[in-house]
């Protein structure tokens, strides 16, 4: 049984690779099979899936000319800035009034204001969550973002979003950047462009949020990884407008970060356990929906008024 599991598991992910189907049908594949069969290489597959995505990220810098960066960073900061303030403030409230634990309320406001398991693994390194916190948190993004790859472009699509407003409204509302990036290439080439740029902007809030956080513990910065990888997008994409001559180059490059996002979903829905769904708990999940459904209905009305 466990070879026949080890043999599906990688002619599925093979599959995913091919180019042949697109990544919320990668990210089913690998959630049908992880609760159906289990995940025979969990820590393997975590890892490849977290190094894929940011080498996936860079690639996508290929595609994008740094003005272009530039104008959608601008267009989003200043719903970056609220949202993530007004994020953290109601996730506090929220998780005070079910009654979750602390450091785990902490996780989740910071997954849903910045960049789901990025911001929750360095928030959690800071604050000395423990196991059952990071996992409990974790969970409840994970599913929240696993709604969000297959609801956000219909969604999108029936309140009439173009392409730029769908990406600035995706980037703020969904968490982590794979369904971020997995959405948005549903939904057309200017919106992952736009997405894309947004929600690296975004994350990297996570650099003063760790750092105020562990001053306030510990009266220094501690330990922590930050996003250095959105430094290497910004570099490829530097040199993409810098040396317009290479576009063949630069088209292979963002062909194969797609093929890239497509495997990094799969690895991702393959780590989702029928454990993990257990421990979600019903007053974590429950906070992390009204933060979501806060941030989205905010995001799409400030994204109305300035594209409007």
């Amino acid at each position: 049984m466990t070879m026949f599991r080890r043999f599906l598991f990688l002619g599925f992910g093979g599959f995913a690779v091919s180019g042949l189907i697109t990544p919320p049908v990668a990210l089913a594949l690998g959630l049908g099979l992880a609760l159906a069969l289990g995940n025979p290489f969990p820590v393997v597959s975590q890892r490849i899936a977290r190094s894929l995505l940011q080498l996936s990220v860079v690639g996508l810098g290929a595609g994008m000319n740094l003005g272009i960066v530039w104008e959608a960073g601008r267009t989003g900061f200043g719903f970056t800035v609220v949202t993530i303030v007004g994020t953290l403030a109601l996730g506090i409230v929220v998780g005070r009034m079910l009654k979750v634990e602390g450091p785990t309320s902490l996780l989740v406001s910071s997954g849903t204001a910045i960049c789901g398991g990025s911001a929750i693994a360095a928030v959690g390194s800071v604050i000395d969550a423990d196991e059952q916190a990071m996992s409990v948190s974790l969970a409840t993004i994970f599913v929240l973002n696993a709604v969000a790859l297959f609801v956000f472009p219909p969604l999108g699509r029936a309140l009439g979003l173009g392409q730029q407003e769908f990406g600035v409204w995706s980037a703020i509302a969904i968490h982590d950047t794979s369904s971020v990036v997995g959405a948005a290439a549903r939904y057309g080439e200017v919106a992952l462009h736009t997405a894309t740029t947004v929600k690296l902007v975004r994350a990297l809030w996570i650099v003063p949020l760790v750092l105020g956080l562990s001053i306030a513990r510990r009266g220094h910065p501690g330990r922590v990884s930050y996003p250095w990888f959105i430094l290497f997008f910004l570099a490829v994409a530097a040199l993409r407008t810098a040396v317009p001559a290479w576009e063949s180059a630069y088209v292979m490059v963002v062909g194969g970060a797609k093929l890239g996002l497509c495997l990094t979903l799969f690895l991702i829905g393959g780590s989702l356990t029928r454990d993990a769904v257990q421990t979600v708990g019903v007053r974590p999940l429950v906070q992390g929906v009204i933060l979501w459904i806060a941030v989205a209905a905010s995001g799409l009305v400030a994204v109305r008024r300035v594209f409007g």
